[in-house]
């Protein structure tokens, strides 16, 4: 069992049957009362993101989880389709459910899947992903009073982020895929 001040972001664990990540936690200690832990869960089966609260030192079944790597192949429209490095086994997962992840991951490129009980539900990609500016506005001298200023760029994956002025079409930027902003030029 893994009790509530065992609790790390990331974790997974069984909540009246059903498997949640934990996403935030916080412990509260009241001035009055017993101590409590908010939390920020979200199932793994939809991906829906929800707010709880237990008491402290509640108990919950672990839950089994692990990571295998394998090759993004393409999204369709409603799948993500992957395959197994070593058995060559093809498998699906629902698009909805990965639409995060799948934003920063190019066709052909290795990820993590993470299994929870033996099932496919979550991508893991890096904290950090290298990309090709295919779109952006050149960057005029002089459009900034500061000497600072962005711009919008897409990405070759399709997605977009604030770039500084200074980054050009074809040029490599490293954007951070927690929070989806600009880190450096690659």
């Amino acid at each position: 069992m893994i009790s509530t001040n065992q609790f790390k972001n990331g974790t997974h664990i069984e909540v009246d049957g059903t498997v949640f990540k934990i996403v935030e936690f916080q412990h509260v200690k009241p001035g009055k009362g017993g101590a409590f832990v908010r939390t920020k869960l979200k199932r793994t089966n939809d991906g829906a993101v929800i707010d709880k609260t237990f008491r402290a030192g509640e108990k919950f079944r672990p839950i089994r989880t692990e990571a295998r790597k394998m090759q993004f192949l393409y999204a369709d429209g409603s799948d993500a389709h992957l395959m197994d490095l070593e058995t060559y086994d093809q498998l699906t997962i629902p698009e909805e459910q990965v639409r995060e992840p799948l934003k920063w991951v190019l066709p052909s490129e290795e990820v993590d899947v993470l299994y929870v009980d033996e099932q496919p539900t979550d991508l893991q990609v890096p904290s950090a992903v290298e990309m090709a500016v295919e779109e952006t506005e050149p960057g005029v001298k002089g459009d900034t009073a500061s000497g600072g200023g962005d711009k919008p760029a897409k990405l070759e994956s399709g997605v977009t982020v604030r770039v500084p002025l200074f980054v050009n079409e074809g040029d490599r930027v490293r954007v951070d895929t927690r929070s989806g902003e600009y880190v450096s030029r690659a």
